[in-house]
């Protein structure tokens, strides 16, 4: 298999990409350069610290570390306002050795379990937001204790994967701990009981923005009395009963948003609460089947309510929010966005909207439905491309994981809709992903080159991506020491290495290099970085001078190794094939003798040959086809148990793919040609 789909410069092209500049900064540097050289030691501390605020937190740190002033700024409260966890293994000891400097921490992103647990040890009693997500394993003991530590807490989101361990009692203690709460978000609650809703009315008074999404149960007639709420999203939630929720929510007297997406709401429903609710503005409804096959159902036109569903044209519908009627179409999120005359509850709502429809898109990407071909091409990808220019990360993040999800039609066969895909394209999608990928914050570095990645298994989105400068980029991503972008990016370049058109791009853009390193850097880092590294580096060797390119970076030694000590068969499979496409050249170079010379290297291949998936015992036989060719490597093969081995493979694959057989076959008769391995077959044959 030669590609593999992904489920999240200064110069594009021929124009010329104006950089942000900081003329303050550059005037104290250009009086800090003596005879070329910067004199970093001279900089003023405001500016040091304007350039640490530029960075991640992983290269923060690398910097700080450079010097003992550095080391002092590097810890200024004022840049460390903001935490992201998500791509560190962060427990006790870590996040320890960061409480010193996360006293004025407002807010935290975490992953997992173990962070979660970690987060006390941080000491800081000032989050104001607190957002996770891989966080199944969650306990209500866990989410207690932090929120009884952060009682300043304004915003708390769990998901959007499902909090399974998570109850009413931890919902309580939310309520107990937190008075100053403005934004719950729990995703995948079982139950969520009348007495921890109550308790959130009585405890929570500014509690505004509630989201209890892809619940089991959530009691309707308690979510009734929550006056405070403004936002409200039930989207995915199971059993509810509408007909109670139409005659209680109209009357909460400040419901302006409600979500009801990918439920079983029925159109009687919303025709009551867009007719009875006095404050309901939008009300979101995409997805709901029993809405969408009700024929008889007009929606008609409600003053000053906008409904959201597959069947309504939702740009057109959002541009009715704005007073300026020139608001239409496309570009009514960037309309918004660059609107000189602010007004908070259109802020309020939009900035709503863009969260929970980055959310319901990606959950409809998700469940990969048939029959929306038309909603995705009309204006799905239009609506993604819109919210990847959204100020809120996640937002960002979830649209351009939605952007690599929605064009996947088969993900173990890498195939994808390519008229979603060049939709992408042509509504200057590419260029938004790059700018993305550009960005320093390494979550959206990861979720852009995973969109990259699998928009680029169409031809014509390829040679985008790389007239768009995209190559350069991915190799550069290529060497992060975050292994989900360096995953993504390796990805990426797997599938635009398929093809010639972009192998030596990929080469001169330093992608060989950074491919090999990325095998050493994440030997043990799991599966994912190694077949993608190793299926990249197994399409450049099948390029005679790329194949050089490779062993001059140390490839051959890498993917031995992969060879040998991974378990993973997706890894083996694609080290087998790399080795195999660096065997085939002998005529032209001598990576078939320094693979055959690589220490293991034959008894590696040998041994997979004995795989017990298809897949790998292809490969390998036909890396041991390859080397059989070089004189010095068929002796060698036999003395590995080659011959034996691939004789019980040839006897035991007449079932297999012809691809198989004519692999064993082939490396049998490549090594018969010797005089000494004669006798060995003779053994056998007798």
């Amino acid at each position: 298999m030669s590609r593999r789909v992904r489920r999240k410069v200064g110069r594009k092209g021929k124009e010329k990409v104006v950089l942000p500049s900081y003329p303050e900064i550059e005037d104290e540097v250009s009086g800090s350069v003596y005879n070329g050289f910067v004199d970093w030691t001279g900089l003023p501390d405001d500016t040091v610290i304007q350039l640490f605020s530029c960075l991640n937190d992983r290269d923060r740190a690398s910097l700080a570390s450079t010097c003992k002033t550095w080391r002092v700024l590097g810890i200024s409260p004022c840049l460390w306002t903001s935490l992201d966890l998500r791509a560190h293994k962060c427990n006790d000891a870590m996040a320890t050795s960061l409480a010193s400097r996360c006293v004025n921490l407002k807010k935290l992103r975490f992953r997992g379990a173990e962070s979660a647990d970690a987060i006390l040890h941080l000491q800081a009693r000032n989050l104001r937001e607190i957002s996770g997500d891989y966080c199944r394993k969650i306990t209500d003991a866990t989410l207690s204790v932090i929120v009884a530590r952060h009682e300043a807490l304004e915003s708390l989101q769990l998901g959007p994967d499902f909090c399974e361990r998570i109850s009413s009692d931890a919902i309580k203690a939310i309520a107990f701990c937190c008075p100053k709460l403005k934004k719950l978000r729990l995703s995948g609650i079982r139950d969520v009981h009348a007495d921890a809703i109550n308790a959130l009315t009585k405890h929570c008074s500014n509690l505004t923005d509630i989201g209890f999404i892809d619940c089991l149960n959530v009691d309707e007639m308690a979510l009734g009395n929550v006056v405070s709420v403004r936002f409200l999203s039930v989207a995915g939630t199971s059993n509810m009963k509408w007909g109670a929720v139409s005659h209680l929510w109209h009357k909460l007297p400040n419901l302006t948003g409600l979500d009801v997406s990918r439920t079983d709401i029925s159109s009687a429903a919303v025709s009551r609460l867009l007719s009875s609710s006095q404050s309901l503005k939008v009300l979101c409804a995409l997805n709901c089947p029993e809405l969408e096959g009700d024929t008889n159902f007009a929606p008609r036109k409600y003053k000053s309510k906008l409904l959201l569903a597959l069947f309504t044209d939702i740009l057109k519908e959002l541009a009715l929010l704005f007073v300026d009627i020139t608001k239409k179409g496309k570009n009514v999120f960037l309309d918004w966005r660059n609107s000189m005359n602010k007004d908070k509850n259109l802020d309020d709502i939009m900035t709503w909207l863009e969260w929970i429809l980055s959310h319901t898109l990606l959950r409809i990407a998700e469940s990969n439905q048939q029959g929306l071909d038309a909603f995705w091409l009309k204006q799905g990808a239009t609506l993604l491309l819109n919210l990847m220019q959204s100020s809120q990360e996640d937002v960002q993040e979830r649209a351009a994981t939605g952007l690599a999800t929605f064009v996947v039609i088969d993900d173990e066969n890498a195939s994808i809709d390519c008229g979603r895909a060049e939709a992408v394209m042509r509504d200057g999608g590419i260029r938004l992903l790059l700018n993305l990928a550009r960005s320093w914050r390494e979550g959206l570095q990861s979720e852009a080159a995973k969109a990259i990645a699998n928009l680029s298994v169409n031809a014509n989105v390829a040679k985008a991506v790389a007239e768009e400068g995209g190559i350069d980029i991915l190799a550069g991503l290529a060497r992060s020491m975050n292994r989900l972008v360096a995953e993504e990016a390796a990805g990426g370049l797997w599938n635009l290495s398929v093809g010639e058109e972009h192998k030596g791009a990929i080469a001169e853009a330093g992608g060989v290099k950074a491919l090999v390193d990325l095998i050493f850097k994440w030997s043990s880092g799991g599966d994912g970085v190694l077949e993608r590294a190793a299926g990249a580096l197994a399409n450049l060797a099948a390029d005679d001078k790329c194949s050089t390119e490779v062993a001059v970076a140390g490839g051959v030694h890498a993917l031995v190794m992969l060879a040998r000590n991974c378990k993973f068969e997706g890894v083996q499979e694609q080290a087998a094939r790399a080795l195999a496409n660096l065997a085939a050249h002998g005529d032209s170079n001598s990576n078939n003798a320094a693979v055959g010379q690589e220490a293991g290297a034959l008894e590696a291949l040998v041994q997979l040959t004995q795989s017990p998936h298809e897949g790998v015992r292809q490969e390998a036989a036909g890396a041991l086809w390859n080397l059989s060719f070089d004189d010095r490597n068929r002796e060698a093969i036999a003395a590995a148990g080659g011959v034996e081995a691939l004789v019980a493979l040839a006897q035991g694959c007449s079932n297999a793919s012809p691809g198989l057989q004519e692999r064993a076959a082939g490396a049998l008769w490549g090594l018969s040609v010797s005089e000494a391995n004669r006798y060995v077959f003779s053994l056998i044959c007798n």
